[in-house]
């Protein structure tokens, strides 16, 4: 065992090389494997947790239409338009933006599958290479 010294200003303290760390600790990095059961309760934690985001996310085109109609109604108000150039406008303007909350919400929903499809991805390497380990 070889050792360096360091010299911390009143004592000496001894530390191993860092070969000898690396070769002891090769074991304490290797995560155990998951048991069907934990596999299972796992998926289905986030099964649940994207039903709950799914849920929130189709809130967004109803706030996003609704916010700006008031905001174009009570703009409207105190500008003094006419009624009925009051409701034209409006109902433009509630149909434009249930469509931008629509597409933002689709968008949304495209990019949790892109990252979802991405752990997918990952866990199966992962899963590969664990049983590769094995085998060996």
């Amino acid at each position: 065992m070889d050792y360096e010294t360091v010299n911390s200003g009143e004592e000496e303290v001894k530390t191993p090389d860092t070969e000898e760390v690396n070769e002891g600790g090769k074991d304490d990095t290797q995560t155990p494997a998951e048991t069907s059961k934990e596999r299972e309760a796992r998926e289905q934690r986030e099964a649940e947790e994207r039903e709950r985001r799914a849920k929130k996310r189709r809130l967004i085109p109803p706030f996003v239409m609704l916010l700006a109609g008031a905001i174009t109604s009570i703009t409207m108000r105190i500008l003094h338009y006419e009624m009925k150039t009051m409701l034209i406008i409006l109902l433009c303007v509630l149909l434009g933006f249930y469509m931008a909350g629509s597409v933002i919400e689709y968008m949304l929903d495209k990019f949790e599958k892109q990252i979802l499809d991405a752990n997918m991805e990952e866990g199966e390497v992962i899963e590969k290479e664990l049983a590769e380990e094995d085998e060996i």
